[in-house]
């Protein structure tokens, strides 16, 4: 594993940050876990959230009955499946997978749509692994219940098709013991985006058929070195992260198109934007993003010579290394970097709005076509209301877009049957995400994120709530062609999606943050429209 500066003032500041570090003894102290390293306020968190030091050694004792139990699916033909977790019991098993190249269906939405599509994938060779430290998020919960009755409605029994990690102690696990489901219990004193190397990162890759052993041994690898001064890539990358974000480059751009690593920014953009965003401080990933060159930058490159620092190692290393460094850009910070003090404003929020009876969807500013625009908005068409809310982001900020919808097959674009290439590759660049997210940053010098709702709540929106309030919010939602119920609440997919979008909503037009949001009356329509106007700004 090997961090290397290519930046001479991110080398300064990195020199700088490391020189304090090491004078203060922190290496050591971390790898041999020493609670007080962010102060006393944070002591007692800390205390209860460093166990994810020892994972490369200690999660070594859930293989035998993980292989157990891979054996077993693959007996039975369980080869589709289903991850159900949000923020760190997803991210890290995405990036495992799609990395190894194998498949796994992960719901960490609360689209109609997007669940509907995986409950008419293969339910007969369909394992769900339904993950949730705390065993009370409202996503996986609802998850959970509609796979139960899609499972009986097939004539198969829940327990022969449902795993569950989760902490002890938690509501989930004894929801599961009285189900007679398969429980793996994970270590409790590793925070949810720290358990890459958890049961929660290792089960469903397992599952897919990841050889996860490989990932404890990377990681194991690279562990002796994080307690060292020197030849420590912990504290390379942890010192450059922190140090310039301390003088004023804190906007984190990650680049990963040369690597063999697919998808690492999505994880560390959860590690970083949660751990750090919090009391007016901050590190805001930036991830498919091209470098602008502003002087708040830092771009940070896996595999390759494209940043201002390279990162090289494999996947277990990078996993280890990276929260390493993030708790030492914590300190650097003077921040706990084990809490999340503003995650759960949106979900109250959320609570408070699905026990308040109808939803206060508000009444449209403006109508452009398939596109209904709520808020305090200045323009005649979407267009122009695109224009202002750029205007608006400050010299400092950044633009957040966060989409309420289907992530997969959003911005699906058809293609006319006998197109030629030209249209056929402008159907599949409308069809990217990114491609919202380019063409907006095309027109400011500054960074523009791009975030999936309710994935982000459990990543990003710590920082969108705690962080630097420089922020400027576009939120999008869409109708539904069709709506799945949660079984035992009284509340749909479709209710809740919404509730969270405007929960959420709320949190940041609380803060005086502009926020505007846009509502596709036509989910294909509506996309196609907001892709033409954000040309036309």
């Amino acid at each position: 594993m090997e961090v290397t500066y290519r930046d001479e003032a991110a080398a300064e500041a990195a020199a700088s940050a490391a020189g304090r570090l090491v004078a203060d003894g922190v290496p050591a102290k971390l790898a041999a876990g020493d609670p007080t390293l962010w102060g006393p306020d944070a002591e007692a968190e800390a205390a209860v959230r460093l166990g994810w030091l020892g994972l490369p050694l200690t999660s070594r004792e859930l293989l035998p009955e993980l292989g157990k139990l891979v054996e077993r699916a693959r007996a039975e033909s369980l080869d589709h499946v289903v991850l159900a977790g949000m923020g760190g019991s997803s991210l890290a098993p995405e990036v495992i997978c799609a990395t190894a190249d194998v498949p796994l269906t992960v719901l960490d939405t609360t689209d109609p749509g997007q669940v509907r599509r995986a409950l008419d994938e293969r339910i007969e060779n369909t394992i769900v692994v339904i993950a949730s430290k705390s065993g009370g998020t409202v996503e996986t919960d609802s998850h959970r219940r509609i796979y139960e009755q899609a499972f009986r409605d097939a004539g198969i029994d829940p327990a022969d098709r449902i795993v569950v990690v989760t902490d002890p102690g938690s509501p989930l696990e004894q929801v599961a013991a009285e189900a007679g489901y398969p429980v793996l219990l994970a270590d409790p004193n590793v925070g949810g985006r720290y358990s890459a190397l958890s049961a929660f990162g290792l089960v469903p890759s397992a599952l897919a058929g990841v050889d996860v052993e490989r990932l404890l041994d990377e990681a194991a690898e690279v562990a002796p070195l994080l307690a060292l001064d020197e030849g420590n890539p912990g504290l390379a990358l942890g010192a450059v992260l922190g140090g310039c974000a301390l003088a004023g480059r804190n906007k984190l751009i990650l680049e990963d198109q040369l690597s063999e690593i697919n998808g690492l920014p999505d994880w560390i953009e959860q590690l970083v934007a949660e751990s750090t965003g919090k009391h007016g401080k901050g590190i805001l990933p930036v991830v498919d993003a091209e470098p602008r060159g502003a002087r708040d930058e830092l771009i940070v490159a896996i595999e390759s010579d494209n940043g201002d620092v390279r990162v090289d190692g494999p996947l277990g290393a990078q996993f280890l290394v990276w929260e390493y460094a993030t708790a030492l850009a914590g300190r650097l910070l003077e921040i706990d970097p084990f809490d999340q003090p503003n995650v759960t404003e949106s979900k109250d929020n959320t609570s408070a709005l699905l026990g308040a009876g109808e939803l206060p969807v508000g009444t449209p500013a403006l109508v452009d076509g398939p596109v209904e625009v709520y808020g305090d908005v200045q323009g005649k068409d979407l267009s122009e209301v695109l224009d202002h809310l750029l205007d608006a982001v400050p010299e400092h900020g950044y633009l957040a877009v966060m989409a309420y919808l289907d992530r997969l097959s959003a911005f699906d674009a058809p293609v006319r049957e006998g197109a030629d290439f030209e249209e056929m590759t402008d159907a599949w660049m409308a069809a990217d995400p990114a491609t919202l997210r380019a063409l907006l940053a095309m027109r400011t010098e500054r960074p523009v994120t791009f975030g999936w709702g309710p994935r982000f709540l459990h990543s990003t929106g710590q920082y969108h709530k705690g962080g630097p309030q420089d922020g400027v919010f576009l939120l999008i939602t869409g109708a539904l062609e069709g709506d799945v119920e949660v079984p035992g609440k009284p509340y749909t997919l479709g209710r809740l999606q919404l509730a969270q979008a405007l929960g959420d909503l709320g949190a940041l037009t609380s803060r005086g943050r502009p926020a505007v949001r846009l509502h596709l009356t036509d989910r294909a329509a509506g996309v196609a429209h907001l892709l033409a106007a954000a040309q036309e700004v």
